[in-house]
């Protein structure tokens, strides 16, 4: 199970992800991000509050959202190992 909730505050919106990102959650997720079309100015923050488990299709997505101006922040030790990964292998690009 993955639940999302979306919180607006100015300029910036954050969705906190909880549960697995993994299987068909991870399509899930993906069509989500993809039908959303913010308002010119707002910036996404996608918050990995209690993510318990991200499989290599989650971090690929997490990736992809990163290189669209996504900006991911991780919470614990693997998340922040996760997001860690995602940050420096795009700056390698």
């Amino acid at each position: 199970m993955l639940r999302v909730t979306v919180k607006k505050e100015d300029l910036i919106e954050t969705w906190e992800l909880e549960g697995k990102l993994s299987g068909d959650w991870v399509k899930e997720l993906e069509r989500c991000w993809k039908e959303y079309a913010p308002q010119p100015g707002i910036s996404i923050q996608v918050h990995l509050k209690a993510v318990s488990y991200i499989d290599a299709a989650g971090k690929q997505l997490l990736a992809e959202m990163h290189g669209h101006g996504v900006e991911i922040k991780g919470c614990g030790c693997m998340t922040r190992a996760v997001v860690e990964e995602i940050v420096r292998d795009t700056a390698e690009r």
